[in-house]
């Protein structure tokens, strides 16, 4: 059920408006508001679907209002003026009722305002598919938690959560354990990002891979890049295009 605030200094005229509305099966509470104070208190105490706001009435201004009240509720100006039909679409109103208004012409506005709000509750549903879509693939997503590293003769097991960071050398990799040691692993970079979870794992530069609780401090360098302290002693750099991941650091 759609909830309505008519907003007009004039009685006759919310009666009007509320009579007309009395026959909408889809219309459940209606709010009535005598002045632009009591609109502003009662839309944000009641959070209307639609919102029929006349522009002159005492306290505030109909148009002062507007970007004020609730983002999800649709705003139908009504007025005896038409020079304020402009300004009214240009704050995004749904329609504008010039009074006298025929009856027709009113529910011609309503239909708009549902249409909108239609739209909007589609729109908000495959919003949150692709949300759930996304946690989804996210919650399901395995990452790697060893690395099978070929070498002459033998085939190693390297635990990723013995992996301190990783430098890139071609088509090789260098993996830098916590042991201190280093082990050449036939993979590149860019595929051992998607193999690796990011909430441990962060690419710093396009050579270099690191584990985030390894970093200790990161100091600017004059070339606008910065340069990264581990904990171990082992400084790398983290390029002016990854400059946005110092927020998440």
């Amino acid at each position: 059920m759609l909830k309505v605030l008519i907003a007009d200094d004039e009685s006759i005229a919310r009666q009007i408006i509320k009579l007309l509305l009395t026959n909408q099966a889809d219309i459940g509470e209606v709010i009535e508001a005598k002045d632009g104070n009591q609109t502003l208190e009662f839309a944000l105490q009641y959070q209307p679907d639609i919102i029929f706001l006349d522009i002159q009435m005492p306290g505030q201004s109909g148009m002062q209002l507007a970007n004020k009240l609730p983002i999800k509720s649709n705003i139908i100006f009504v007025t005896a003026y038409n020079k304020y039909a402009v300004d009214a679409f240009e704050l995004c109103a749904i329609d504008y009722l010039l009074k006298p208004f025929r009856d027709e012409r009113f529910y011609c506005a309503l239909n708009k305002a549902r249409k909108h709000i239609q739209e909007s509750v589609l729109q908000a549903r495959e919003d949150m598919g692709e949300l759930l879509g996304y946690l989804m693939e996210q919650h399901n997503k395995t990452y790697k938690t060893r690395l099978i590293v070929k070498e002459p003769g033998r085939i190693r097991f390297i635990e990723v959560e013995q992996i301190n960071y990783i430098a890139g050398a071609g088509n090789y990799a260098e993996v830098h354990l916590f042991d201190g040691s280093c082990v050449l692993h036939r993979e590149t970079l860019a595929n051992l990002e998607n193999q690796l979870d990011q909430k441990v794992f962060m690419r710093i530069h396009r050579s270099s891979i690191v584990r985030r609780t390894s970093i200790c401090e990161v100091n600017p360098n004059e070339k606008g890049d910065y340069s990264v302290l581990l904990k171990n002693g082992k400084t790398l750099t983290l390029s002016r295009s990854n400059k946005a991941k110092l927020t998440e650091l």
